[in-house]
């Protein structure tokens, strides 16, 4: 049981055998560990193994913990190429455990949280474990977003002039102290901001190694998670959010990406390699303006970063480690600035 918040588990259970086909109880809580922003829970029942998902308790910025719109999402993917867990229930009545929530299918598998993929045994799972995540990448972005009634799931067009606009302001609402780096970045973003080409998908907003699971013995993905920022925006941003991660270095923050690792040597695709074959899979033929999509991956988790960081300086995370990740800020902003340096041409 966790210590941060307790849940009445007996109610809990009684909620669940209501409103949950074959849901027992009696039934356990235990909390997962990782994870900043909506706590989850493991949920032990007699009818089997489930997860919970709430919006955490305080005060939550403007449309931020949405775990209706998770779950909506995950609702409408059911079915489809895109692999999710089953959704089972969604409780917008905060009365029961003090906030919202959802309960899901329990997906056993494989997480991996260092994208050098150590503990996997060849070279060529890790190849597969790659491929797969370009897949469902692909998958998602293909999916027809009217047919699954997801067309009113976000604003249609100009995504990158929105969001950066969110982003910075976001960011400026949540500065706890001026980095000169951040600045810099922001300004070359809004001046080399892409004319829209009109591409309009369903994007994960966070799609990153760790957010998936995999299967024990092979390396297709049973599940991808933590939909929080899904929404309908620019295939591209998923993307190159992918591939930031990748070049991320190790040791910084809960990941451990590629930077100065010799990817060949270990069955990886450079990112070239990746990129083309999503292209392929997607049926373009290449991706202009690869920079600004990169940089502002960057700026954008630097921001979210920030966040945090603010949220826990007012006593409000879900993660005990949350008030260290403001340090990660301005290193985020000097990686960016180093690949318009180098790679802005």
């Amino acid at each position: 049981m966790s210590k941060d918040l307790p849940i009445d588990v007996y109610a809990l259970a009684d909620y669940l055998e209501q409103h949950i086909k074959g849901f027992i109880g009696p039934m356990t809580l235990e909390k997962f560990i990782g994870g900043q922003s909506n706590p989850t829970y493991k949920v032990v029942a007699q009818s089997g193994t489930y997860v919970l998902r709430r919006q955490p308790q305080g005060k939550l910025l403007k449309s931020a913990h949405a775990v209706d719109r998770e779950y909506r999402v995950l609702e409408a993917l059911k079915g489809s190429d895109v692999p999710v867990a089953k959704v089972y229930h969604l409780c917008e009545d905060t009365s029961i455990i003090g906030s919202m929530f959802y309960i899901m299918e329990f997906c056993d598998g494989d997480i991996y949280w260092n994208a050098a993929l150590t503990e996997v045994s060849s070279n060529e799972k890790r190849s597969a474990i790659y491929d797969s995540m370009n897949k469902a990448l692909v998958a998602l972005h293909s999916v027809d977003i009217e047919a699954v009634g997801l067309k009113d799931y976000g604003q249609a067009g100009n995504y990158f002039e929105r969001q950066l606009g969110r982003w910075v302001a976001q960011y400026q609402a949540s500065e706890t102290q001026h980095i000169a780096a951040m600045d810099e970045l922001s300004f070359w973003l809004q001046a080399n901001l892409p004319d829209d080409d009109g591409r309009v998908c369903l994007v994960h907003g966070d799609y990153r190694l760790d957010n998936m699971i995999f299967s024990k013995e092979q390396s297709q993905i049973v599940a991808v998670l933590d939909w929080e920022l899904s929404t309908l925006g620019h295939p591209f941003a998923d993307l190159a959010y992918q591939c930031m991660g990748l070049r991320m270095p190790q040791g910084l923050g809960s990941i451990d990406g590629l930077k100065g690792i010799d990817r060949r040597s270990l069955g990886i695709p450079t990112e070239k390699e990746y990129v083309a074959k999503y292209c392929q899979r997607m049926h373009i033929d290449t991706i202009e303006h690869w920079t600004f999509y990169l940089t502002f991956s960057f700026f954008r988790l630097a921001a979210i970063v920030q966040g945090v960081a603010k949220r826990a300086a007012q006593g409000n995370a879900s993660n005990a480690n949350a008030k260290d990740l403001g340090a990660f800020v301005e290193p985020l902003a000097q990686m960016a600035l180093d690949i318009i340096a180098t790679e802005h041409h």
